[in-house]
């Protein structure tokens, strides 16, 4: 067995925490994904960072919050948009470049969203190589648009190599790009970033998982995501690297609860601090590591991957730069008694703080530009329908005192907290998009049919 494992990491765009079939989804069928859980470690409390997906996959990448690093608001935006002057901080450390300094190769499939200017893209961040979408696939020229963005860009590396690609084909062109990835790297150890384009609008399905699916194009994209997880599974058997690699199933940020999506029991969307804007799935494998058929309640969030897959490589984060991140290895081992490393956990709304977990308790004191105060007892009551501050003064005198120690560290424009421990986000002096419309271009789609986007 390995010293340095190889590590896939599977990342689905807006999918719900109720939306694969092992966390109780009736109508999907997702054989693939519920393997995972039936052989390695299922999360049914894991966060993503932020509700929205270019501040959940800055954090992740660099295991901190996205008030950390400059990325919880984007010139007034809630995610990057073509051809804007900001993204990732060069300076930041991302898990493809502790990595890399370990000795991995390292590649990222599918979509990035953390800045499309040269000096923000995966190749700029660790990343060795990078075949994919650098943001959502509905930020292109589409049906309905009265301001029109530039070509959608599928790029390989740092050059635009399609313009306006068939989104029904991406995730099969995905999946060949890692089938031939993983053959050229069986020595490893690599680490596979892939990003998928599905769940995310408009919903281009294949007309196969259209024909099979129960619950529509919804359904359908949720069988491809399915299906593709189950190609990488059967090449690492093919390939003998099987008990060589830890594969990670997770999501962005919670569903839209709309076209068939599910949250669970969940309360709230994608895009609020309710839980079901931020808890997702998150299943780990590893046959002969990880124990089979376990479930771990305890907090976790996905910018625990980086100090996790530091310790799994034998490395340590850099120092000088603090990260929020804490090592989970001992969660996704499945060891006794092991716990949450987390005191607490922090919902941000773009720069407003709302909320704060403790394991059983959340207190929200904000919704958008409304304050507000209301406790819920997330173990007995998950789906935040019973408000117990009256109740509990002590527990709102508790995490209220936790709030203020976050604000002072990170800050909250809602009371004008600057934050101390807040660093820049990535800045060019001009931002220039990555393609520009040509009517005399032969594209396959010079504007996508669909006029759903989100």
């Amino acid at each position: 067995m390995k010293n340095k494992p190889n590590i896939i990491l599977i990342n689905c765009d807006d999918l719900g925490w109720g939306d694969p079939g092992c966390y109780g989804h009736p109508l999907h069928a997702t054989p693939h994904i519920d393997r995972l859980a039936e052989e390695g470690v299922r999360f049914t409390d894991f966060y993503m960072a932020s509700p929205v997906c270019s501040p959940s996959r800055g954090a992740m990448m660099t295991g901190c919050y996205p008030a950390r690093i400059g990325f919880s608001e984007f010139e007034g935006k809630w995610v990057l948009f073509p051809g804007q002057p900001v993204g990732l901080n060069p300076e930041e450390q991302t898990i493809a470049g502790l990595l890399k300094e370990a000795g991995y190769a390292t590649k990222l499939i599918g979509k990035w969203h953390c800045g499309d200017q040269s000096e923000f893209l995966p190749t700029a961040h660790g990343f060795d190589e990078f075949y994919g979408l650098p943001y959502s696939n509905d930020m292109a020229r589409q049906a309905g648009l009265e301001h029109q963005w530039p070509p959608l860009p599928l790029m390989r590396n740092g050059e635009v190599v399609e313009q306006q690609p068939d989104q029904r084909s991406i995730t099969s062109r995905y999946v060949e790009e890692s089938v031939r990835y993983l053959r050229d790297h069986r020595d490893g150890p690599f680490f596979l970033y892939f990003a998928h384009m599905h769940v995310h609008l408009p919903h281009y399905v294949p007309e196969r998982f259209v024909a099979e699916s129960k619950n529509g194009v919804y359904g359908a994209a949720v069988a491809n995501i399915d299906w593709a997880t189950g190609v990488l599974l059967a090449e690492l058997k093919d390939l003998g690297i099987d008990e060589d690699t830890i594969v990670i199933f997770t999501s962005d940020n919670g569903s839209r609860n709309d076209f068939g999506a599910s949250n669970g029991p969940l309360r709230g969307t994608k895009g609020t601090t309710w839980e079901g804007g931020q808890r997702v799935p998150c299943i780990v494998r590893r046959p002969g590591t990880v124990p089979a058929g376990r479930t771990c309640s305890e907090i976790a969030t996905a910018m625990d991957f980086l100090p996790t897959f530091a310790q799994i490589a034998g490395v340590s984060p850099r120092t000088e730069r603090p990260i929020d991140g804490k090592d989970i290895l001992p969660l996704m081992l499945a060891e006794p008694e092991a716990q949450s490393p987390h005191e607490a956990f922090f919902y941000h709304h773009r720069n407003r703080l709302e909320a704060v977990r403790t394991r059983r308790w959340k207190l929200h004191v904000r919704k958008d530009d409304s304050e507000m105060l209301e406790l819920y007892d997330l173990i007995a009551d998950p789906g935040e329908t019973t408000d117990v501050a009256a109740a509990e003064p002590a527990v709102v005198a508790e995490l209220s005192a936790l709030l203020d120690g976050f604000r002072t560290e990170l800050g909250d424009t809602a009371t004008g907290a600057p934050g101390s421990g807040c660093r820049p986000i990535g800045r060019v002096p001009v931002g220039r998009p990555l393609t520009e419309y040509d009517p005399t271009h032969p594209y396959f789609m010079a504007e996508y049919d669909l006029a759903d986007r989100g």
